[in-house]
């Protein structure tokens, strides 16, 4: 096992009726930003309890932080921040919501523009605090420091990492009026922020494989009732723990992190649109196969411990657990091939270009170079 060092910071409060103790957590005598995505939150029920829990408070609001938020429109809120003395930020809504969040928080306390923040942690000057009412369970962003951000002129897509939020409320009774699509790609998303901290090395530390498998086999559990029976609260709050718990820290002590997944999916959604957690689901089955030698004795691991699968030589061992893997992600109905969605070669080849220029390098070995993305991607036309 690694050295590693764990804090979070982030008071979680969990359950039904739970937003009403906005009073009690908000602090007094602040100038509060509430941030919104679109109008979802005045449908399902969560903007008026929200207004409920605010009265008394001085408040102004922000509408429109889409998904993979825009820094184009993140601009605006900084801006109302400054103008307005905003002393403290709320987000309410999904991942996307409280990733914008983050980057406002900071952006507002520097002069430089909030893209140049994001290209350049040392900008970083502190934050205005902030806190979260979380509607979408995926991001696991309501109990971590990162955030990612996307910048519509360039086509970018990158991470920006600020502090935890102050709190988080998760009452599951939210989630209720979801679209079945934004379901999915929650369960894809928090499956493969698991795997991205799992799939790299054994004997590291079997507490921690016992607690990301723990996590995934509870995703695959829950999976089919949330999808048919999203009103059902025991598997909605099962589903929202488990989209926490899958990125807050509680699985990555001591152990060596991949990203790979997650890094060639962001130039996907950054290129085209896609949803986040749809382009994960088309990328992970290709990681695991082209890295099958470096990652060979997780998979049959994962394959065993997850799938059941226990026969057959290693190679057959690995096939069965990336074609289980694969079999889970199309029962959610998502797509996992790049074809299914119409993306193409041109596409491709502009990811390949960009890790090219770059010279990066992704993976807990650093050795997934740019003509290893252009393999990992030619396998999942």
């Amino acid at each position: 096992m690694n050295n590693f060092v764990f804090q979070n910071l982030t008071k979680l409060i969990f359950g039904k009726g739970q937003i009403a103790k906005l009073s009690e957590e908000l602090p007094k005598g602040k100038k509060i930003m509430v941030t919104f995505g679109g109008g979802s939150v005045k449908n399902n029920g969560v903007y008026d309890q929200v207004v409920a829990a605010l009265e008394g408070f001085d408040f102004v609001e922000f509408w429109g932080i889409e998904p993979n938020p825009k820094v184009e429109t993140l601009r605006k809120a900084v801006e109302q921040c400054k103008r307005e003395g905003v002393e403290f930020l709320l987000a309410v809504g999904g991942g996307s919501t409280l990733d914008g969040t983050k980057l406002i928080a900071a952006a507002a306390k520097i002069e430089a523009d909030a893209w140049e923040l994001v290209c350049n942690p040392k900008l970083y000057e502190g934050t205005l605090p902030f806190a979260s009412v979380m509607t979408l369970p995926a991001t696991g962003s309501e109990m971590n420091r990162g955030a990612v951000i996307s910048n519509l002129a360039t086509g970018e897509k990158y991470s920006f990492y600020n502090t935890y939020p102050v709190f988080s409320i998760l009452d599951p009774e939210a989630t209720f009026s979801l679209p079945k699509f934004q379901i999915a790609c929650g369960l894809a998303d928090t499956f493969v922020h698991v795997m991205e901290q799992y799939l790299t090395i054994t004997d590291c530390s079997p507490l921690m494989d016992r607690w990301a498998e723990g996590v995934v086999q509870t995703i695959v559990e829950v999976a089919p009732k949330a999808l048919a029976e999203q009103k059902e609260y025991d598997a909605m709050a099962t589903f929202m723990l488990s989209a926490t718990m899958g990125l807050n820290g509680f699985v990555a002590m001591g152990v060596p992190q991949d990203w790979a997944t997650h890094m060639i999916g962001h130039e996907i959604t950054a290129l085209t649109g896609t949803t986040h957690g749809q382009t994960l689901v088309i990328v992970l089955p290709g990681v695991m196969n082209a890295l099958r030698e470096q990652k060979g004795g997780k998979i049959v691991q994962f394959g065993e411990r997850v799938w059941g699968i226990s026969e057959g030589s290693k190679d057959e061992r690995i096939d069965k657990t990336i074609e289980a893997t694969e079999q889970f992600f199309r029962s959610l109905g998502l797509a996992t091939r790049l074809s299914e969605l119409s993306i193409g070669e041109d596409v491709v080849s502009e990811i390949v270009n960009r890790f090219s220029e770059r010279g990066t390098l992704l993976g807990e070995n650093k050795n997934i170079d740019y003509r290893l993305v252009e393999e990992i991607l030619r396998q999942r036309m």
